[in-house]
């Protein structure tokens, strides 16, 4: 190549610092080096260490199930199950999850059935263990959808704090991938997990673009969190703008699109959250101390061919069991219709606080980690016990 002369050299940075003052770009010798790019094994690990234990080992047992059993589910329960599966980055299928829920309704059903057959001969066992099963099987098929929501309401309370990252390094520099990059970087999982194969999947060329692959992500956002798709639009739309100034409005709108639609939203939760607070508090505190005064005179006016243990058994299910459930079901129901808006901090990750889920007892100079299941379990197997005898 021909050397260029002192001449050409002033004119190519004379037209260099014009198109920085008009377009608002760098410098060339400023221009930021893109971090590592996320490749397939970089991704994987990542999914890997960052995967909730409890989705691992949901993955793992639907891929063993769907080597015993192949079953299918019907075509409407099949792409729910796919978009669950999808949501949660699960290597699995919605036919291995149909198995899995398969082959635990067959196991109730023949151990539960054979066992109490065994000890009491009757055949009412199998009836049980039947309609045990049944019950057992609807729950594990609803599992996927479970895990998709939970995830979705996890990723949707970072989402202020993802546009906010966006538009930080957009109005820096406009360049919509190593925006990502930055958010993907910054955030705590799952949305930065979700970000991360949004990136891998341009790099692996299953889409030719950041903006497509973003496009194709945010299709399921359309539904429960608009304001965030209109946002990441406004944001790739700014890439348009030939004006600086237009440019940096538009990016400064979408975060104010986030913002004030999150305000609304919760506005409008707080206002229909007196209902269900109402609800849980007449069933969680004013029923079970209800309960209190009017089981020992139910218990007065009963035959004498129930024997006290069984009214104990019935008390025992309805109060420490279906109760407990029902309240549990109703609260998680209430809070998933919770809007986006806080970004929340696990402190417990943190590697200085991890050594804080244990009990730490000192012997001398010597510590002792004990875990809080295992001082729960031998605390409530000796109240029980006790209760027994």
């Amino acid at each position: 190549m021909k050397e260029l002369t002192k001449e050409e050299r002033e004119l190519l940075t004379k037209y260099r610092e014009k198109l920085a003052k008009e377009f608002g770009m760098r410098k060339i010798e400023e221009a930021p080096s893109p971090s590592s790019p996320i490749r397939s094994v970089n991704y994987l690990d990542f999914k890997r260490e960052n995967l909730p234990k409890h989705l691992s080992i949901y993955e793992k047992l639907c891929n063993f199930s769907g080597r015993i059993v192949k079953v299918n589910p019907d075509k409407k329960s099949e792409e729910k199950l796919r978009q669950a599966i999808e949501l949660c980055h699960l290597e699995t299928t919605p036919g291995a999850a149909f198995s899995l829920s398969l082959l635990v309704f067959i196991a109730i059903f023949v151990v539960f059935g054979l066992v109490g057959f065994l000890f009491s001969g009757s055949i009412m066992f199998f009836v049980y263990s039947l309609v045990l099963g049944l019950v057992i099987l609807l729950v594990v098929l609803k599992v996927p959808e479970l895990l998709g929501n939970n995830w979705r309401l996890k990723a949707s309370n970072q989402m202020v704090q993802c546009i906010f990252y966006l538009v930080t390094y957009m109005r820096h520099t406009s360049n919509l991938e190593l925006a990502v990059r930055f958010a993907s970087e910054h955030l705590s999982p799952p949305l930065s997990l979700d970000l991360k194969k949004v990136l891998w999947d341009v790099e692996t060329a299953k889409y030719e673009t950041v903006q497509e692959s973003l496009d194709t992500y945010l299709k399921r956002w359309n539904d429960y969190n608009p304001e965030f798709t209109e946002s990441v639009h406004l944001i790739e739309g700014s890439l348009y703008e030939s004006s600086e100034q237009r440019r940096l409005s538009m990016i400064d709108k979408s975060l104010d699109v986030m913002l004030q639609e999150t305000y609304e939203k919760m506005l409008r939760y707080t206002h229909d959250l007196k209902g269900p607070i109402t609800m849980l508090y007449m069933m969680g505190i004013i029923l079970p101390i209800l309960g209190l005064v009017i089981l020992p005179l139910v218990a007065s006016f009963m035959t004498t061919d129930s024997s006290p243990m069984k009214v104990a058994l019935v008390i025992a299910l309805l109060y420490n069991i279906a109760l407990p459930a029902g309240i549990f079901y109703m609260a998680r129901m209430v809070l998933s219709k919770r809007p986006t808006g806080y970004g929340e901090t696990d402190l417990s990750e943190q590697p200085s606080m991890k050594k804080l889920r244990n009990l730490i007892l000192h012997f001398g100079k010597k510590e002792v980690r004990v875990s809080p299941l295992l001082v729960s379990i031998t605390l409530g197997t000796a109240f029980l016990l006790i209760g027994l005898t």
